[in-house]
């Protein structure tokens, strides 16, 4: 089964995080969140969901995981000051390891300008700036690109979302 590594921090859309975790543990896989600090509380923005961070990205590899999971919400917007979230992300891009973003996670993806060719999704608010990040923006409830990127738009996606992340996992 495959080992998720989750990057997120305070104001992460709960039930976009909430729904493709249960989905991934309750196939099996591991689920792994990352923050800026191993330890710390995070809660989502509408305040439903507070999750404690596993690991600090100052502790973690991506060699050590299978697969990365990009929540959407305010969180992606934050990670993206961040330079070693930026590269992490990048490195599972670049490693062609699968990738799942729904919402605003794909703004992490643009500032590690991975998305260069690709075909995506994101929230309708960032379309333009997945356009300019070199994306084929398209606007479906879920878009998979070469058998590794997995995007989402919305919270109304999320069950198009766990069904390709989870095919993806699974082949």
């Amino acid at each position: 089964m495959a080992k998720i590594a989750t990057v997120m921090t305070d104001m992460f859309e709960d039930v976009e995080y909430t729904d493709p975790a249960k989905a991934f543990k309750d196939a099996g896989h591991e689920v792994v969140t990352i923050g800026p600090e191993k330890g710390k509380d995070v809660t989502g923005k509408n305040k439903e969901v507070t999750i404690t961070v596993d690991e600090s990205i100052a502790d973690v590899k991506p060699e050590a995981f299978d697969a990365l999971f990009i929540p959407g919400g305010f969180s992606p917007d934050m990670l993206r000051a961040d330079e070693r979230f930026v590269k992490f992300a990048k490195q599972f891009m670049d490693d062609k390891k699968p990738v799942f973003s729904i919402c605003h996670g794909a703004q992490l993806l643009i500032t590690a300008k991975a998305l260069e060719g690709r075909k995506a999704t994101g929230f309708k608010s960032i379309h333009v700036d997945m356009e300019y990040a070199g994306a084929d923006v398209l606007d479906q409830e879920v878009v998979v690109c070469s058998n590794q990127l997995v995007t989402s738009r919305q919270p109304d996606d999320i069950p198009a979302f766990n069904r390709e992340a989870l095919n993806l996992l699974s082949g």
